[in-house]
């Protein structure tokens, strides 16, 4: 049977290139970045060229890459870094009511020792009013994160409208940038932010690796602690491979992503489109109406279930909510916050299409999906 793989925002493939780039290290440069002999200085020349590479798509100084094990990591470093040096007198942490759980749980880990939170709402379609954020601000707050764009339904945020708010106010601001790059632009001088999350396996590069970008003068106290890789901010000997990785997929990012970019929203209208024709005006999509990522597309199918929506087309890799946190049953935070019923919210499904997805298989999957669609609504109707 054919395999079609729209859930791009749940992972994606390691591109060929970033394959190839990796392999000598993993084959024979396999030297300590940290020692003095050439091996090791082999190994430290490819970091720091991957350091280069990831602060050249970002237009920041190599020397604010900081790599981490992936996303949930550089979110953790970032906003617990910044709490543990307020850790005596504490503070006030703002966060949206759109964040993964990436940065919700390390907010929550802060507020059970005595950190405020407060938890900004969106509208109907997901995004945050900056103005909510200045409502919300306090005279000791320490911290704002806001991600830049949402896993669920690919709404963007106004994060260089927030940027100025916290800058004016002298508080940081970090952004969660794990599923905007490698889809859109995001460069730090535009965006204004102080702290940046990458997830290495949403841009093509393996699981396991990402970066944090950490503005110069930024003090970070380290979750965790050793020895002085990463200027003390993340110990620990340096997975060379798959930072190389990471750097050729910031490479690619950067060479191709203006076509890339346009090719995936035409991809994401025509699944859209060809969806409506089959089914209706009945059937809706979150985040419609604003700002979003151009290989996204949230749809509630009415009066069905997603769960058994998508065991109809067992060719099709979609996802009834964000891949990390699906399992857990009943309407994602991110629905609720949208205002999404539980009636409307039980059959959505996210399609996120990449770089490798065809027109062939858009067609392919919006078929499957009409047709099952048509088959539950037919079998409930005639029951």
């Amino acid at each position: 049977m054919q395999t079609i793989y729209l859930d791009y925002n749940a992972t994606t493939p390691v591109a060929p290139a970033v394959r190839e780039a990796m392999l000598p290290y993993l084959e024979h440069h396999f030297g300590n970045p940290s020692s003095a002999h050439t091996i090791g200085r082999k190994a430290h020349q490819a970091v720091e060229q991957a350091r280069a590479q990831m602060a050249a798509l970002l237009e920041v100084d190599p020397e604010e890459i900081i790599f981490t094990s992936g996303g949930t990591e550089a979110n953790n470093l970032a906003i617990k870094g910044v709490a543990f040096r307020h850790w005596e007198r504490k503070g006030h942490v703002i966060i949206s009511a759109l964040e993964h759980p990436a940065v919700v749980q390390p907010v929550e880990f802060l507020r059970r020792h005595g950190f405020e939170v407060s938890v900004v709402p969106c509208n109907g379609d997901g995004w945050v009013d900056p103005n909510e954020v200045l409502a919300q601000m306090r005279p000791n707050t320490i911290l704002v994160s806001i991600m830049h764009a949402n896993n669920e339904i690919g709404s963007l945020q106004s994060i260089a409208e927030i940027s100025e708010i916290c800058r004016d106010r002298g508080v940081l601001l970090h952004t969660d940038a794990a599923q905007s790059v490698g889809k859109v632009e995001v460069t730090v001088p535009h965006l204004g932010v102080d702290l940046l999350s990458v997830a290495g396996h949403k841009m093509y590069a393996p699981k396991g690796v990402g970066a944090l970008y950490v503005r110069r003068g930024v003090e970070l106290e380290p979750v965790l602690h050793g020895a002085g890789h990463e200027r003390g901010l993340r110990p620990g000997t340096e997975n060379v491979p798959y930072i190389v990785a990471l750097g050729q997929a910031a490479q690619l990012v950067r060479e191709n992503l203006s076509p890339v970019m346009d090719r995936m929203a035409y991809l994401r209208d025509q699944l859209w489109e060809r969806l409506v024709a089959g089914i209706g005006s009945e059937l809706t999509a979150n985040a419609m109406r604003t700002a979003r990522l151009p290989n996204t597309l949230s749809v509630n199918f009415p009066r069905v279930r997603a769960p058994e929506l998508l065991a109809r087309c067992p060719g099709l890799c979609a996802s009834t909510g964000a891949a990390c946190h699906s399992g857990e049953g009943g309407i994602s935070a991110v629905l609720r916050a949208i205002g999404l019923s539980p009636q409307v919210a039980q059959g959505t499904v996210r399609l996120s299409v990449g770089w490798y997805t065809t027109e062939e298989e858009i067609q392919q999957a919006a078929q499957w999906l009409v047709q099952a669609w048509h088959e539950l609504t037919d079998s409930a109707s005639s029951g």
